[in-house]
């Protein structure tokens, strides 16, 4: 299994991607306000006996007046902290469970393997990609359709594939996260759809989105405004969910989500002079969900170290 690779690999990878100027950066420090935290594996987390709150009067003040009740910003090439909102706090994903998702399924490789649908994957509430049983996707075709459409049809069919059944997959899914430093996160299901037991939390949710971000397939893929997924009912064009790649100047990403529990959830990512950031907003509102994406991402590149 692929693991996370260190900052001279995420250097090389934004070289690559010609970013000029990343390796600049190689050795730069700044001060924050909280180290990351680092964890070794632990035991999985016991489910939480009741499910976080719809709204929570007790927040602390919010110096960027986010809407969110929850948010995080991360340094996505040295993991650094750069703002926090009730970061440990419990909170329902929604559909940003499918980066952990997609995650495993490109650390697992093989991604032109032929995947035939079967009964038991078109069992699943919208959205979807209206999977068949019978019909034949790739891997890669299904991770489009994952992170693109937010489709939970591909998510159930991807977990099937990967794990044999969507439980071996969640099985999967928390010792990932707690390989990441993940430690008071807990999956059910591969696609996010309201479970009580099923939560995460904004710190939690950016160290999976960095460690995602840091493979170069992941980043192409949530990168990409419109993609035609060919089927047999013919092509199928798929447009990504996430509006912040035509309304932020160099966002990379990430991943959008939304139940009536959770509320509005995004991961955004954005590049700037060779820098990239990573934010989080969970349990917020239509308009928060980008607003506060975009506040974030702004203090994230005006808060980052002079270039020596």
């Amino acid at each position: 299994m692929a693991r996370t690779p260190n900052a001279s690999v995420i250097l090389a990878l934004l070289a690559a991607l010609a970013l000029p100027g990343a390796a600049t950066h190689a050795k730069t420090t700044r001060p924050k306000k909280k180290a990351v935290h680092k964890s070794t594996p632990a035991p999985a987390p016991v489910p939480s006996p009741t499910p976080p709150p719809e709204s929570d009067s007790s927040a602390p003040d919010d110096e960027l007046h986010l809407a969110a009740q929850g948010a995080f910003l991360i340094d996505g090439l040295t993991g650094e902290t750069l703002y926090e909102k009730q970061p440990d706090h419990l909170f329902y994903p929604a559909s940003t469970t499918k980066i952990l998702t997609a995650l495993l399924v490109i650390e697992a490789g093989n991604l032109d393997q032929t995947v035939t649908i079967q009964p038991e994957d078109t069992k699943v509430e919208p959205s979807a990609i209206e999977v068949k049983p019978g019909e034949k996707y790739t891997r890669l075709q299904l991770l489009y359709g994952l992170l693109l459409k937010s489709a939970n049809d591909a998510a159930l069919v991807l977990a099937r594939d990967n794990a044999g059944s969507v439980s071996a997959f969640a099985d999967k899914m928390n010792l990932r996260a707690r390989e990441l430093g993940a430690t008071s996160s807990h999956f059910e299901n591969p696609h996010g759809l309201h479970n009580k037991n099923h939560y995460t939390t904004p710190h939690d949710l950016a160290l999976i989105a960095r460690a995602a971000m840091q493979q170069p397939l992941f980043r192409r893929i949530v990168g990409t405004v419109d993609y035609t997924l060919v089927t047999d009912d013919g092509p199928l064009p798929l447009t990504n969910h996430n509006k912040l790649l035509t309304m932020y100047p160099g966002c990379t990403g990430v991943k959008t989500g939304y139940t009536v529990a959770a509320q509005q959830v995004l991961v955004g990512a954005a590049l700037k002079d060779g820098r990239e950031v990573i934010s989080v907003v969970m349990h917020t509102d239509h308009p928060g969900i980008w607003e506060d994406s975009k506040t974030l991402l702004n203090y994230g590149f005006s808060h980052f170290p002079a270039i020596p």
